[in-house]
């Protein structure tokens, strides 16, 4: 029995070691240490993520993608941390371990080289920030309003509010046409009328029409001019700028009212036809 109690079970302690009152004592006072531990880290954890995100809140001028993404990193860094000095309290080496885990990190990295191309992608798009939450943008074949931006995807709002997922390696590695980050754009049409019609009086009538709407900006000057003499028409081509947030139902009510001004003023707007001659034989 004497030789039995010897035995090795853990590191230096034999089985009389690990019985003993004074090593129960000190286990469960190191048990009870490392419960404290994990609660007061993992509830700064979470304090610490509220705290950063909350600041995005309060300062709306600041970028809340950066907030958001700096928060959760704050809390994994913290929970690591945790982690790691519950692991010193039961004396186990925490050196061996990261080394493990970075051997461990390395396989799982080239088995998910999608991913964590995804994982590297979000990081520069987060911190350089080519897009932010809100802008309206199109990316390859995908057009919306960016609703979420996390380490592997980007979200998308569509005009129909249809949801579009599109990985952060497409949208860091494609061009990005973002119309949401200049102030003003400029709205284009092109009117065609016959070849007969007045163009001193179609070129004014169109200007007054476009310029009566509070929404047009003088600055820069307005662009009404002849364009092309096309096929079966006069073509007039306008150009005007407008405020962003009004852009797409200003192009909308724009082409509706020059044709009703065109038409009150008499001014023939012409479609395309076909003369058929038939001969007899």
């Amino acid at each position: 029995m004497e030789e039995i109690l010897k035995i090795e079970l853990w590191g230096n302690r034999t089985v009389a070691d690990l019985i003993s009152p004074d090593y129960l004592l000190g286990f469960f006072g190191d048990l009870v240490a490392a419960i404290v531990v994990l609660v007061i880290g993992f509830v700064l954890a979470r304090f610490l993520s509220r705290r950063i995100t909350r600041l995005s809140e309060i300062y709306p001028s600041l970028d809340q993608t950066l907030f958001s993404f700096l928060s959760n990193i704050v809390r994994y860094v913290v929970i690591t941390l945790t982690i790691l000095i519950v692991l010193n309290t039961f004396g186990i080496q925490t050196t061996s371990l990261v080394a493990l885990f970075g051997a461990a990190g390395l396989a799982i990295g080239l088995a998910l080289q999608g991913t964590l191309s995804n994982v590297a992608a979000g990081v520069m798009i987060v911190f350089f920030r080519p897009i932010r939450l809100g802008d309206f943008v199109q990316i390859n074949d995908a057009m919306g309003t960016v609703m979420n931006i996390n380490l592997n995807f980007t979200e998308l709002a569509t005009i129909d509010n249809v949801q579009v997922i599109v990985p952060n390696s497409q949208v860091w590695g494609n061009t990005i046409t973002n119309y949401s980050v200049y102030d003003t754009r400029r709205a284009e049409w092109t009117f065609g009328v016959s070849y007969g019609a007045d163009l001193k009086l179609t070129e004014k009538v169109i200007r007054d029409t476009i310029m009566a709407d509070d929404r047009s900006r003088t600055s820069p000057e307005p662009f009404v001019q002849v364009n092309n003499l096309g096929d079966f028409s006069v073509d007039f081509l306008v150009r005007v700028w407008v405020s962003r947030a009004d852009y797409f139902a200003y192009q909308a009510d724009m082409k509706r009212r020059v044709k009703e001004a065109l038409d009150a003023a008499g001014i023939d707007i012409p479609f395309p036809t076909q003369t058929m001659i038939q001969t007899k034989g």
